[in-house]
């Protein structure tokens, strides 16, 4: 069948497409219609609230290692314009373009190829082989990976829901992306990329609505497969020592204060200082090179440092009204594959935003997770963007506006 591409912007919700169709052709479409304007809010209250505490959190950091209290707002900032550039005109570009068989598949290879080559040239960090580094750009597959993750697992959910009642759609796909998803992240030593990919996989697949027998057994046999992975990693790499380092430091966060409790328990230090109303802007003590890593990981501990516990809830509170609104828009999407498109995303956001938070106040151990919004990270930044670019394109076909 010929393909065919239009360029035309429409201004009404796009007519339901057969799934044949979607899966056959590719159909580039721009959507003029309406966005969900409180969603669109929420995310720039999140973006400009969290550039400046990573302004506040970097400053001091800036200044000892560059000589230049500036640079990792700057460094950010460039990211910000790109990923606003991103966001809008991805909110324009028809979602429905992402499902298409080659499209989706093609994307996830390249990605996952690149994530995987990573794992053994990319450039190491604290032992961790995460990173392409191309003069000054620093780049980390495996957050492309997420993206290209949640599109194959909603085009899956939607592919396969006809005949979910076969264990042969409703698990055997899924598990396979999965595996293959956890077994890279695992080779680089990401083992919060595991999680993270686990806690998204799973939060899709219930949420395709697959069997609850199958989603049980999908469960076990999933916790199984990445137990596997974990042991043959520990028997041919002599072990993860790192992992009960940082459950002991999490138990007691007091054990090692100049060496591996030393992030957790600055962190507690700067979460207490801050009281109800906090120092205020700027004034964090604990950012002053006591707080290792404070514009990446530990942002929200500065946060609670210098806006106190009414800044911390505001943030708790930001984030949940994402996720309402993220969870909104899936629900009012015009099919299956857009509702599991925006919820994958909303999911993945949600879950980095509780892990990072958890892990500030030691509800968690250290898993090294960033703040969405909030940490430094031009790659992270970039992609939640375009992710915010994609949520906003399923919002102009949301079937309220029928």
């Amino acid at each position: 069948m010929a393909t065919r591409a239009t360029t035309k912007i429409e201004h009404q919700k796009p007519k339901k497409r057969e799934v044949a169709q979607a899966r056959n052709q590719f159909h580039f479409r721009l959507i003029g219609s309406d966005y969900d304007k409180p969603f669109l809010f929420i995310v720039m209250i999140l973006l400009v609230f969290g550039t400046f505490m990573m302004f506040s959190a970097s400053y001091v950091w800036g200044l000892q290692e560059h000589n230049n209290g500036y640079y990792y707002l700057q460094k950010q900032c460039v990211s910000i314009f790109i990923g606003l550039a991103f966001m809008f005109t991805l909110s324009f570009i028809d979602y429905h373009n992402y499902q298409n068989t080659k499209l989706a598949y093609l994307a996830f290879i390249i990605v996952y190829g690149l994530t995987f080559v990573t794992s053994f040239i990319g450039t190491a960090v604290a032992g961790a082989r995460r990173w392409i580094v191309i003069g000054p750009i620093n780049f980390q597959p495996s957050e492309l990976l997420k993206v290209a993750f949640i599109i194959i697992f909603a085009y899956l959910g939607a592919l396969n829901y006809p005949k979910f009642k076969s264990i042969k759609y409703s698990m055997a796909p899924y598990l396979l992306v999965l595996a293959l998803c956890c077994g890279v992240l695992v080779l680089q030593r990401h083992l919060s990329g595991v999680l993270i990919f686990g806690a998204i996989g799973i939060a899709m697949i219930f949420v395709s609505g697959v069997p609850m027998k199958h989603f049980v057994i999908l469960c076990v046999v999933g916790v199984a497969g990445v137990g596997v992975l974990l042991g043959y990693k520990i028997v041919t790499s002599g072990g993860f020592g790192y992992i009960s380092e940082r459950i002991q430091s999490w138990k007691d966060p007091t054990s090692d204060i100049l060496g591996s409790t030393l992030q957790t328990y600055q962190s507690m230090l700067a979460i207490g200082s801050g009281g109800i109303f906090g120092l205020g802007f700027g004034e964090s003590r604990q950012k002053h090179l006591w707080l290792p890593e404070a514009q990446n990981d530990f942002v929200f501990a500065v946060v609670c440092e210098e806006m106190g516990f009414v800044g911390a809830v505001a943030v708790i509170l930001l984030f949940a009204l994402f996720v309402f609104r993220g969870f909104y828009i899936a629900s009012n999407a015009p099919d299956r594959f857009g509702m599991l498109l925006a919820a994958g995303i909303t999911i993945q956001i949600g879950i980095q935003a509780f892990l990072n938070i958890g892990v500030a106040c030691n509800a968690f151990p250290n898993t090294g997770i960033s703040l969405p919004f909030f940490s430094y990270g031009g790659t992270a930044l970039l992609i939640q963007l375009a992710e915010m670019g994609i949520l906003l394109s399923i919002s102009r076909q949301s079937t309220t506006k029928e």
